[in-house]
């Protein structure tokens, strides 16, 4: 047996309309009022509205005819409110509501193609420039730590210190030997193919001595700290910030940066000098290993020219660079870790921005020190 229909009809008093509903409006039912409701008109009426009183049932179907033909009439400047419906079925209008006001907002125009890139480049450049005030402010924050360290040194955390200093100096020592010795074959070995052709195969040592302690020791030894050690600050401060361990200090009032940040960041201006020396060591000892193996020239040849051309002034622009990048991946790693939310997705990502933002700020720096050097002429 089919179900009864829906119906709806318009009743007029004087200048007042009430357009009447009744019976299931269900979507078994309502095929045939679709188009009555579309083109109902209430033009000449003071006031109306929908009485829904009568309405045995309804799902949502019923309920997008009924909040249709309010919002097509609101739209044109005519109030239709619905009156009588009973209350169980008021939800269901307000799911319609919602419903369009979502489809609406996803049917906006799509802005120009231009207009949106500006708009990206536009955010990216507040968000870099916010980013730079923020971590302006907390190297502000670090440098009056340290001042208060240096002023009562018994606030220096020296078995965190120590701690640091160890995972951050003596365990990196093996990746940075091995990864800067086969950097110190490949410089050599791409030097004196160049060189050969001009038969000054010798000149490799030269070369190899001033590229590697002004530069490629330092750098190199830098980025692998940035990857290696920053990263790990980031993480573990991170989650103490997840478990609430950094609140529960600034609750009993220790200062997070005394305790976490300073040991990390004094840790690495301690041993990153101490690793690039060593780096500049073994990368020598790649090149010299190198040149020996595939040039005609003893070992003692090429110790001597490398020894001639190695000065002090170039190991010590290295050396010099050695705490400035320190102090720039200590700083980003743990500011990137005191910025993680609740999340272990947000530990990822700050980690990730970490190491990036670390690794750049060390070439931008070396960049800086290099514009200096020239200007100073040495």
């Amino acid at each position: 047996m089919a179900a009864a229909p829906g119906w709806f009809k318009s009743e007029g008093q004087g200048g007042s309309l009430v357009l009447c509903a009744g019976g299931p409006w269900t979507i078994d039912t309502v095929g045939a009022l679709d188009p009555v409701l579309r083109s109902l008109s209430v033009d000449g009426a003071d006031r109306a509205e929908i009485d829904a009183a009568l309405i045995t049932d309804l799902d949502t179907a019923g309920a997008w005819l009924l909040y249709r033909t309010r919002r097509d009439h609101a739209a044109h400047g005519v109030a239709l409110p619905i009156i009588g419906l009973d209350s169980r079925y008021a939800p269901l209008i307000d799911l319609v509501a919602q419903a369009d006001a979502a489809h609406a907002q996803t049917d906006r125009p799509r802005p120009n193609a231009l207009v949106a890139l500006v708009n990206r480049v536009g955010r990216s450049v507040c968000e870099v420039a916010a980013a730079g005030v923020n971590l302006l402010n907390f190297f502000g924050m670090t440098i009056m730590a340290m001042a208060r360290t240096i002023i009562q040194p018994r606030r220096l955390r020296v078995t965190a210190l120590v701690n640091q200093i160890e995972q951050t100096g003596l365990n990196a020592m093996g990746i940075v030997g091995l990864l800067l010795f086969l950097i110190g074959v490949v410089l050599a070995f791409q030097g004196a193919e160049q060189l050969r052709r001009f038969a000054a195969e010798i000149f490799t040592a030269d070369g190899l001595a001033v590229l590697v302690l002004r530069e490629i020791g330092v750098l190199i030894a830098a980025i692998l700290v940035a990857g290696r050690s920053g990263s790990a600050f980031t993480a573990e401060i991170g989650m103490m910030k997840v478990n609430e361990e950094i609140d529960a200090l600034s609750t009993i009032g220790i200062d997070p940066i005394e305790v976490l940040v300073l040991p990390r960041i004094n840790a690495l201006l301690i041993t990153l000098p101490l690793l690039t020396f060593f780096a500049d060591a073994a990368a020598l000892a790649g090149g010299t290993i190198m040149s020996v193996a595939t040039l005609d020239v003893s070992y003692t040849q090429f110790a001597r020219q490398l020894a001639d051309a190695m000065s002090l002034k170039n190991l010590l622009i290295g050396l010099v660079k050695a705490p400035v990048f320190a102090f720039l991946i200590g700083m980003v790693g743990c500011y990137e870790g005191l910025r993680v939310t609740g999340s272990a997705e947000s530990i990822g990502r700050q980690t990730t921005k970490s190491v990036v933002e670390s690794i750049v700020l060390v070439i931008i720096a070396d960049a800086l020190f290099s514009i200096v050097f020239a200007a100073l002429g040495v």
